[in-house]
């Protein structure tokens, strides 16, 4: 198996596509700096969740997942301030909520099942 066929990680893939669309927005095209954070944090779920599952220890897989999903996190507090700043169509901001929304849903059943077999 490698990180590709991780469901987490095609999420978060999918995640940074829609991210991406939505920076194309020309409201939001021309705020560099929130542009470019949301980018970043969409882009770190992803590759942290690549790095997370490189890891050799079980306890440092889980580690870069957790840190993956506070990048989730990142990425729905910024979608606020898109929404609250009127920077983007709403219908684009609803599809890319319910995307980190999923995605988050998808690393915190990867950090489960990581856990447990920690724990063995």
């Amino acid at each position: 198996m490698k990180f590709e066929d991780l469901q987490a990680w095609k999420g978060a893939r999918v995640l940074v596509r829609a991210i991406y669309g939505l920076c194309r927005q020309p409201a939001l095209s021309k705020d560099y700096g929130l542009k470019d954070q949301i980018r970043r944090a969409a882009v770190s779920v992803m590759s942290n969740l690549a790095e997370g599952f490189e890891r050799t220890h079980a306890v440092e897989k889980i580690q870069m997942y957790k840190v993956a999903r506070a990048s989730a996190g990142e990425v729905r507090s910024l979608l606020y301030v898109v929404e609250d700043q009127e920077l983007a169509d709403s219908d684009q901001l609803k599809i890319a909520r319910q995307m980190v929304e999923e995605t988050g849903s998808m690393i915190t059943g990867l950090i489960r099942s990581t856990e447990k077999y920690v724990k063995k």
